[in-house]
Parts: structure tokens; sequence; C-alpha cells
């Protein structure tokens, strides 16, 4: 099993071993352009997403496509892993090729919980995508009043 195959399966020891072995390892991207952090985070992994960020890891890699670990859960719906990347500094308002943020994936994906996190820790509700559209647009697209009144501006 590989590295990037460990992570996914969640073979934390094996994940352990890969990093104190070669730690610039963190810095590498899989085939589709993961970094070991939003691999491990977008896979629900807890424990690999917090051994790569005790490691060292940039909690605000991005992958191919510009997404950070914290947009991935955003939009995954996984609370503990989002807290855990916003303790350790995770930027509430990078933005994705696409001008998305993690407030507009979870605003998107309806999860609430995760809203609550990101505007507790200053996500910006004015920012808009690429197609102009804010987290209240995505909201109110997706049919959910209650997160949309939320995230009026």
């Amino acid at each position: 099993m590989n590295f990037f195959e460990a992570i996914r399966f969640g073979e934390l020891e094996d994940v352990k071993r890969e990093v104190n072995a070669n730690a610039s390892i963190l810095e590498e991207k899989d085939p589709k352009g993961f970094p070991p952090l939003v691999l491990a985070s977008y896979n629900e992994q807890y424990e690999i997403t917090k051994f790569f960020l005790d490691a060292g890891a940039d909690v605000n890699v991005r992958d191919a496509a510009g997404n950070t670990a914290l947009m991935g859960v955003c939009f995954k719906g996984y609370n503990d892993i989002a807290a855990l990347l916003i303790e350790r500094g995770a930027d509430v308002n990078a933005q994705n090729y696409n001008g998305a943020t993690a407030l507009i994936y979870a605003a998107t994906f309806g999860q609430s919980e995760i809203v609550k996190q990101l505007l507790e820790h200053g996500a910006d509700k004015t920012i808009k995508d690429n197609r102009g559209n804010t987290a209240h647009t995505h909201a109110s697209f997706q049919g959910l009043p209650e997160l949309a009144s939320i995230l009026e501006v």
C-alpha cells in the first residue's frame, strides 16, 4: 500500500512511518493533485489530519482545484475536522480557483454547524464566487431558508 492509499484507508501507523522517514512527503501530491492533508481531511481521517498538522503540514495547502482542507470538510460535513483545522489556523476566507470559500461550500451543502463555526471565526459573508454568488445566495438556491437567513448580509 502506498502512502496516499494508507491515508485514504486510515492506516495511521503506516502514514507515521512514511512521514518520519521523509518529512518532505507532506508537500507531495497524489496523481489527482491532492496533498496529504487535503486527502486525509476529505476522507474523514481525523487522527491522520491531526498527525499531519502536528508534523508541520501547511493547514492552508491547496489541491489541484485550489481547494483547502477546510473547504473539503465543509463540502463533506465533517464538523470535528473543520473545528480542528480552524483551531490550527485555517484561513476561513481562502478562495479556490472558482472563487468559492469554505462558507460557500458549507452553505451550499447545508452544513449549518460548520457555517456557525466559520462565522464565529471571522468568515466573510460578503465574499462572492466567480459567478457573483455569496454563501447566502447558494443557501437560497438550495432551498435552505434557515441557513440563508443566518447568512444574510
